[in-house]
């Protein structure tokens, strides 16, 4: 039995019971939320223990019977409320959303979008026009709404001057533009005939009711989520317009209207990098500046004389880039990194994916260059696009969710060892299915929930295990594709690019992807259960199971698949060999359990010193620029698991529980996530390249990072590390808080 939801047979008076609860806490969860009364002040008046966990006090916590999810049957930490209601919806009955492409904007004039100055001259910095200009923050004046304390402020969120002005700004000027805006949920009416051909109501199932712009806040406030496509050697320029409420409260009872954007891995400036203390707010907006460029750019193929580190030029060559091939990447996704607050704002809607395409690896499958790995995606003689192709090349966005008694997205900041939802959800869509032509298709599987794991299997409608192609571990392609029935566990924030040959089977024929991994609270798996067990239905995880179905139809007229390869154990992209790079320091950082300086219950300890809750403002590593490090990540306990999430540099596993042989194949490209299993230690190398300045590590179980499992880390270059923490106010960057270095750094 589960300790997650009551299950779907529970008496009425459970039911009542754990709603009661809920509803109790839904009313602390706002007070918090909207800082009526601090962590500290709950602790004190005794709702909450020094833990950080709801008091068990009857009508309010989840560990009273009476208002157990699980009925008090078994030990564990539940969610706490009734099962989400369904309003009739059914499995496989709706189509699945496909991801919607956000359009750019050529990078020519790039203006205040408040309606005030242009951004190109009038920089708020005396003397600078042109694109020295664009490097800095724009000061521009502009009123402040007066539930933030009114006056002027800044239009653009990032702080000012040097220590935050766009690095490699001039070597890699924006080419392109992207203006979004953080916003609460509506109905999408942008058709573009292909992805949108209706509007689209933000519902998860059309017998579900639409959400609300209180529960619901995303990239331009519609579904579907969105995704980016940029190339090597077109630097993007990512406007991001925060506009949510000013009203704290407008939030659906959790969440925060200032937000901070990680494009989860980029290899850029700290500046662009969403540091979880340089935030911004409603009215305000954010200049991310993405070069999308190969790492070992200054140092490896300088000239971009080799063609592997290329990119696909839109007349069907290849555009020269410097740097490093073997650090190619294709498919990142970006997400709220708000201080304690990533895991509510991330749940809520912020996040979306962005696939990065190369001469590698150019989403066109017939451009046969003998550079490009033709991959399945689409052919350029049908589509007339040269590159990023999406006719085969499917982003799939996993989360589980809950919902309140109406409906309306729901989530418990108490479940401090992870939340749970209890409905399964595909690209914001409950169970779909999803049409496939029976040709080859590729699947970037991202694990976009707060807490939740999953182990993905494929089987026929008879519950027979069918073959995967893994390509891609991360944002990385393998050294070698890996064949598999069931890919290993994922991560939160794990990506897995696999390859599916639907040519095997005839058309009318229904396949599923199943979920094997079984939670019973938000600490780590409980089991991955066999195939045949998943789908018998007799686990009390609601997300274990088959969750997307894929119907096979025939091809369309006129096309083939006989330009994609066969990827079986196809060579792709090799690790870089780094044998001759000397290694300049080891560094051991500890994930455990305990009550920090903040009585919050995770902590991390840096090369055996204490264990400190996060604080952006402490330097716990400082590597220089141009080294080679070996990180050793150590897990301080048996009773949970981490997803722990390097910022900036891709890196390699060198063992695990100290053997090679202890990394399975599927995880021996570069990755930027590593599971640090129960009482585990990964051992892992990497590098710190070109840019400088503060960058995070955390684990991706994000309610583990909100409570408070994050350090900071620089890179020393440039002279902009250390620099003083940021500290923005509405009205403008307040005096930065000064940096202190720990003790190791």
């Amino acid at each position: 039995m589960s300790n997650i939801y009551l299950p779907w047979n529970a008496s009425k008076a459970k039911l009542r019971d754990a709603e009661n609860a809920r509803k109790n806490r839904v009313e602390i969860v706002k007070a918090l939320s909207h800082g009526q009364v601090s962590r500290r002040e709950l602790v004190k008046w005794g709702l909450v223990t020094a833990g950080g966990i709801i008091a068990p006090i009857g009508g309010l916590s989840p560990f009273v019977k009476s208002a157990r999810a699980d009925g008090g049957t078994i030990s564990g930490i539940p969610t706490g409320a009734p099962p989400s209601p369904l309003f009739g919806a059914k499995a496989f009955d709706q189509p699945m959303l496909r991801l919607e492409v956000l359009k750019p904007t050529k990078a020519n004039c790039i203006d205040d979008p408040t309606g005030g100055k242009n951004m190109i001259v009038q920089s708020g910095v005396s003397g600078l026009t042109g694109s020295d200009a664009e490097r800095l923050a724009c000061q521009d004046p502009m009123n402040v709404d007066p539930l933030l304390g009114g006056g002027t402020g800044p239009c653009e969120g990032r702080p000012p001057g040097e220590d935050w002005a766009h690095q490699s700004w001039t070597q890699f000027e924006p080419k392109v533009t992207y203006d979004v805006t953080q916003m609460g949920a509506q109905k999408n009416t942008n058709r573009d005939g292909y992805y949108l051909q209706n509007d689209v109501e933000f519902k998860f199932h059309r017998n579900m009711p639409a959400q609300g712009p209180d529960a619901m806040w995303t990239f331009n406030g519609t579904v579907p989520p969105k995704l980016v496509l940029g190339r090597y050697g077109e630097s993007i320029l990512f406007r991001h317009l925060n506009g949510l409420p000013a009203d704290v409260t407008k939030n659906g009872g959790f969440g925060r209207h200032t937000i901070s954007t990680h494009e989860h891995n980029g290899h850029h400036g700290a500046e662009n990098d969403g540091f979880t203390g340089a935030f911004f707010y409603p009215g305000q907006y954010y200049d991310y500046h993405w070069p999308i460029v190969h790492a070992g750019f200054g140092t490896i193929n300088t000239d971009g004389n080799d063609l592997r580190a290329g990119s696909p030029a839109d007349g069907g060559g290849i555009t020269k880039c410097p740097g490093d091939w073997q650090e190619t990447m294709s498919t990142h996704w970006f997400h709220d990194h708000m201080f304690s607050f990533t895991a509510q704002n991330v749940y809520k809607g912020n996040a979306a994916m962005f696939n990065i395409y190369s001469s590698l690896d150019r989403g066109a499958e017939d451009i046969d260059d003998k550079v490009n790995f033709r991959l399945p995606s689409g052919q350029a003689s049908v589509t007339g696009k040269s590159w990023g192709n999406l006719d085969y090349d499917v982003n799939l966005m996993l989360a589980d969710k809950a919902f309140d008694p109406n409906g309306q997205l729901y989530f418990d900041i108490f479940n401090l060892d992870g939340f749970l939802g209890d409905v399964m959800t595909v690209n914001a869509t409950y169970k779909p299915f999803f049409e496939v032509e029976a040709r080859q298709y590729r699947f970037r599987i991202l694990n976009a929930s707060v807490s939740r794991f999953f182990k993905v299997a494929l089987c026929d409608s008879n519950g027979t295990a069918k073959p995967m192609i893994q390509i891609g571990n991360d944002g990385n392609l393998l050294p070698n594709a890996v064949q598999l029935t069931e890919l290993d566990e994922q991560g939160i924030a794990e990506r897995y690019d696999i390859v599916i040959d639907f040519s095997r089977y005839q058309p009318g024929q229904k396949l599923y992807m199943v979920n094997l991994c079984e939670h019973k609270d938000g600490t780590k798996p409980n089991a991955d259960l066999r195939l045949a067990d998943a789908l018998a239905g007799n686990s009390g995880d609601p997300c274990v199971g088959r969750f997307l179905e894929f119907r096979v139809v025939p091809l369309k007229p006129g096309t083939t698949d006989k330009s994609v390869p066969v990827v079986d154990k196809m060579p792709l992209i090799p690790n870089p060999d780094l044998s001759k790079i000397p290694v300049v320091r080891e560094r051991t950082f500890e994930f455990g359990r305990g009550s920090g300086q903040d009585g919050l219950p995770w902590t991390i300890k840096v090369d055996g010193g204490q264990s400190f809750n996060a604080d952006y403002t402490r330097l716990s590593a400082y590597p220089q620029q141009g080294t080679r490090e070996i990180w050793h990540l150590k897990n301080g306990g048996g009773g949970w698991d981490h997803p722990i999430h390097i910022h900036f540099e891709e890196g390699q596993i060198l063992a695990r529980n100290g053997s090679l042989s202890n990394v399975p194949l599927a995880e021996r490209g570069r990755k930027d996530v590593y599971r640090l299993h129960p009482s585990g230690d990964v051992t892992i190398t990497m590098q710190f390249r070109e840019f400088a300045g503060m960058y995070m590590e955390h684990c991706h179980n994000t309610q583990h990072e909100d409570n408070a499992m994050l350090v900071r880390w620089d890179i020393d270059g440039k002279g902009l590390a250390p620099i003083p923490a940021p500290n923005p106010s509405p009205q403008g960057t307040k005096s930065p808080i000064p940096t202190i270095k720990g003790p190791t750094a």
